[in-house]
């Protein structure tokens, strides 16, 4: 009597549980997200961001707004002036036209001059970089970008600029013309500082910095 007692009230527990959670919606346990690992953009091992518009000499251009923009040197024009003694760029309010010489990185008693990406006005001027020139060289993309332009025409400016696809082709076209003359290695498959005789640095200056 006794054991048939237990299999009843047994039955009756799993009966009961049955009609009450048959309709729950059972929840899934939540993973957490994965963050996205972003390859770094190389071309011929030199770093190529590609949120950036780059002018054909070597300097890059990041629109902040409608009418502002930050310009930088990019990554091949940094290793190849090598260790700056000092830079010179426009001063504050000095209304600049895209593909003017408006930047020169003094080394070894030689100037490497870089023209403008963009047409505006200097709006501001990374003082931090006119302090420490070596940030130009080892982070041209970060805390080395140079000045701001408030260019009214922004967006026309960036249409004459290289973008996406382009910009790999560029690069590597570069490169090779700076291992014609140049000697550099690469680390991880970035490039290291090029070794140019100081005969073949104008020859560089007009090829491949257009100057």
């Amino acid at each position: 009597m006794i054991v048939l007692l237990v299999i009843v009230t047994f039955i009756a527990a799993v009966l009961i549980d049955h009609f009450v959670n048959r309709n729950a919606i059972p929840i899934a346990e939540e993973k957490p997200l994965r963050t996205p690992r972003i390859a770094p953009a190389l071309a011929a091992g030199f770093r190529i961001p590609e949120n950036l518009s780059y002018h054909p000499g070597h300097t890059w251009v990041l629109a902040e707004s409608p009418e502002l923009a930050r310009v930088g040197l990019d990554d091949l024009a940094a290793k190849v002036a090598g260790t700056v003694t000092a830079i010179d760029i426009p001063e504050r309010g000095q209304w600049i036209r895209q593909g003017q010489k408006i930047i020169a990185m003094h080394r070894d008693g030689k100037d490497l001059e870089l023209l403008s990406p963009v047409e505006g006005a200097v709006a501001t001027i990374n003082e931090k970089v006119l302090r420490d020139p070596a940030l130009a060289r080892t982070d041209p993309y970060g805390e080395g970008w140079l000045f701001t332009v408030n260019s009214p025409d922004l967006g026309t400016g960036l249409r004459n600029l290289l973008r996406g696809t382009i910009v790999r082709r560029w690069m590597e076209d570069a490169a090779m013309k700076l291992r014609g003359v140049a000697a550099f290695a690469q680390d991880g498959g970035v490039a290291l500082d090029p070794k140019l005789a100081p005969e073949d640095f104008d020859r560089v200056k007009e090829e491949v910095f257009l100057t």
